[in-house]
């Protein structure tokens, strides 16, 4: 139900115990109002290392890096943090190890002054995006999508009549690009192909999208990647004379392929917790991959109500999925 990138699946609340015989306990220099920060001792490193290893199942290629000991407001435990380095991303996490050596605690610590949703859609940019739905809706969907994901068009055709239909006029829908690239060689070519038609027209942009997403296979059959990329060109070409835009202009971008743009969402993405295709965040609250629609019904009706906004009436029976008319040969 889910396209996810290569990077490490971490819980984020767990509790570890470590065993380390040997050691002893002791008070170190931060906890006698030292100003050096103690380092571990080699061989409560190895033991760290040796059970975070095993409990996230670290590949050889992750290097486990430990920062100074800082002290904390909780009695007889100091604060650990550590790195994970991986070829592809470095994660940072904090523990909390006690100072007999013997106990090793991962906790998230929750600031309830703060809506946790209300900060997550503060990080997410969605001023400049083509939309669909109401405009003025306090319930805003971002999902962040990949043209060249399977399960991503599973998720479109179920927002797009089914969820649509029954929201629009209270929701605003928004796609934001996270395509991912190494296993989805034209996935990058078709979001910035997507962004020139929506620099210029709302309407062809979703038109361009409901197209890839229907007919996804159809591209994949076309043979070599310079030959994908010429009919992602020639189909938004098409869009662009179906919607009376400048041609030139279009043709320009689309030869260009700045990819500036969709690089910037995918970072944001990250910054928000994304790591896999679809990820969609309604208000705030997440949702991972090609969830039935039933449960984005779920998390659309909660945000509807914390909004003050009515529900919509549910059909018994769902909508037939959107068969996007393909462009003209």
């Amino acid at each position: 139900m889910i396209v996810r990138r290569a990077f490490l699946p971490l819980l984020l609340i767990c509790l570890v115990l470590l065993s380390c015989p040997g050691c002893s306990a002791q008070s170190h220099p931060a906890s006698q109002g030292s100003s050096i920060a103690p380092v571990l001792p080699p061989d409560v490193m190895q033991a760290v290392e040796r059970q975070v290893r095993a409990y996230y199942s670290l590949p050889p290629s992750v290097k486990v890096i430990a920062a100074p000991l800082r002290p904390t407001e909780f009695a007889n435990y100091d604060a650990l943090t550590l790195t994970f380095d991986s070829p592809e991303k470095k994660h940072t996490y904090e523990f909390l190890l006690s100072r007999d050596h013997k106990t090793l605690i991962r906790i998230s610590k929750m600031d309830l002054t703060k809506d946790p949703y209300a900060e997550i859609m503060k990080k997410i940019d969605v001023a400049a995006r083509p939309s669909r739905g109401n405009k003025q809706a306090k319930v805003v969907v971002v999902n962040y999508d990949d043209f060249e994901c399977p399960f991503c068009s599973r998720m479109h055709t179920t927002l797009f009549p089914e969820i649509f239909k029954e929201y629009g006029d209270r929701v605003l829908f928004v796609y934001k690009d996270y395509p991912l690239e190494e296993i989805h060689p034209w996935s990058v070519h078709a979001a910035i192909n997507t962004n020139c038609l929506a620099s210029q027209s709302t309407d062809a942009y979703w038109d361009y999208a409901d197209y890839l997403h229907g007919n996804a296979p159809s591209i994949n059959s076309m043979k070599g990647h310079d030959a994908q990329n010429a009919e992602l060109d020639r189909l938004a070409a098409i869009q662009g004379q179906r919607h009376n835009l400048d041609t030139n202009k279009l043709a320009a971008c689309i030869k260009q392929q700045d990819d500036s743009g969709v690089r910037a969402s995918m970072n944001e993405a990250e910054g928000v917790g994304v790591d896999a295709t679809p990820t969609m965040f309604i208000n705030g609250e997440k949702l991972d991959g090609a969830v039935p629609a039933s449960e984005i019904r779920m998390a659309l009706d909660r945000a509807l109500r914390d909004a003050g906004v009515p529900e919509p009436a549910h059909p018994v029976a769902s909508s037939a999925p959107n068969g996007a008319s393909p462009p003209a040969k």
